[in-house]
């Protein structure tokens, strides 16, 4: 969540990937275990049952309220919802019930969303980086960092290590030693770190509001390239087929060249570029400050179609089977999520929560999560209508089927009657 943004907001009114250590590759994972995915873009790639032609089926499953706004992006992983509220607490909630498994209360404000790797939950909260036990919750360790950790640079992991970066008196990118928390390396830019860095291929990509955007080696923290944009970059990169996607405070979405940083194309939008961008299928689907959500073609930045939501879009979208996934929102509006069409932009369903959604949607499983600042976080799936079984008879099906205790009983002009189980469809 943009918690400078919302400041300046308040003042106005008055396919490159990363292997997961616990991600074998080859094998597709229907989770959301941190703010990027495992792989940096957004995609999830393995979502088979919400689809274009179901999704306007969605409805509330759940709802679980907090103490407070819910800036945070939830991570979903082993039938788990992990999130953060501006009250102090990360939460654990049953990704099917929403009910509460456990909390964890920190020192600060929890806008960073957390990463989930190898059983353990990671967060910034406050000054703090904090490592809990993803089944219990348990404090495994802290690291204190030099400043507050903002609600988008939200940690991510990578071979056994936590990158994340500081803000409002700390402009560092830090490494941390998964395990121990001990501090690897950290890296200081000229600005505070808004961005959640992205790694990819030993490189961890960050933006910063000094208007960079780095490239770091992920073992030691070196510079490998650096580019300068017009404004702040507090938008966090995606990475995909050798380019990083990111935006700014200039307005613009730029595609570098992931070895060198060279610009390969930007395309100018209305307003500030704080959302971050979701990459599927050679497109980059991102939200503006001017209201629009937008799909532009990855290699040339063309644009395909945009999205008018009527309200800032600081939220990123998140893709997957077809769709896209993303919030809006103003002060003293209700918050929006909405389904779009990802080859053409149609709208194909909407959501309104109580207040403006910044918190950026998690798909995973048949289902979405969100949070929003009404204080609660919202668990939404929909009746697929999918084929459950088939069975085949002798003959025609000529009576009416009858159903009693999770049997089904049919007559056929095979001369038969046939029973089945419900959920199975054995006979």
């Amino acid at each position: 969540m943009k918690r400078r943004s919302i400041s300046i907001l308040i003042l106005c009114a008055c396919f490159v990937s990363v292997a997961w250590s616990q991600q074998p590759a080859g094998k597709c994972y229907n989770s959301w275990a941190q703010f990027h995915r495992y792989d940096m873009q957004r995609w999830n790639r393995c979502e088979k049952v919400l689809n274009v032609n179901n999704v306007g089926n969605l409805h509330r499953k759940w709802r679980y309220r907090t103490g407070a706004y819910v800036d945070s992006s939830p991570a979903v992983t082993n039938g788990v919802v992990y999130v953060g509220s501006t009250d102090g607490n990360v939460y654990a909630l049953n990704a099917k019930t929403g009910a509460l498994l456990w909390s964890y209360t920190t020192g600060g404000e929890v806008d960073s969303s957390p990463a989930v790797a190898n059983g353990v939950v990671y967060v910034g909260a406050g000054t703090n980086v904090y490592a809990l036990n993803a089944k219990t919750g348990a404090l495994l360790w802290s690291y204190t960092t030099r400043g507050y950790i903002s609600g988008d640079s939200s940690p991510a992991v990578a071979n056994g290590v936590v990158y994340v970066g500081g803000s409002y008196d700390d402009t560092n990118v830090y490494a941390l030693n998964a395990s121990t928390g001990a501090l690897l390396w950290s890296y200081t830019t000229g600005g505070f770190v808004y961005s959640a860095p992205a790694v990819a291929n030993g490189v961890v990509y960050v933006g910063s509001g000094d208007n960079n955007v780095y490239a770091l080696n992920a073992t030691t923290g070196a510079e490998l390239w650096s580019y300068t944009t017009g404004n702040a970059v507090d938008s966090s990169p995606a990475v995909a087929n050798g380019v990083v996607y990111v935006g700014s405070g200039d307005n613009n979405v730029y595609a570098l060249n992931a070895t060198t940083g060279a610009e390969l194309w930007s395309y100018t939008t209305g307003n500030a570029v704080d959302s971050s961008p979701a990459v599927a299928n050679g497109v980059v689907y991102v939200g503006s400050w001017d209201n629009n959500v937008y799909a532009l073609n990855a290699s040339t930045g063309a644009l395909l179609w945009s999205y008018p939501t009527g309200y800032y879009v600081a939220s990123s979208p998140a893709v997957a089977n077809g769709v896209v996934y993303v919030g809006s929102g103003a002060f003293g509006s209700p918050g929006n999520l909405y389904a779009l069409n990802a080859t053409t932009g149609a709208l194909l369903w909407s959501y309104t929560t109580g207040y403006m959604l910044v918190s950026s949607p998690a798909v995973a499983n048949g289902a979405v999560y969100v949070g929003s600042t009404d204080n609660n976080v919202y668990a939404l799936n929909a009746k697929t209508g999918a084929l459950l079984w088939r069975y085949t008879t002798g003959g025609s099906v000529g009576s009416s089927p009858a159903v009693a205790n999770g049997v089904v009983y049919v007559g056929s002009d095979d001369y038969k009657v046939y029973a089945f189980g419900l959920k199975k469809g054995r006979e």
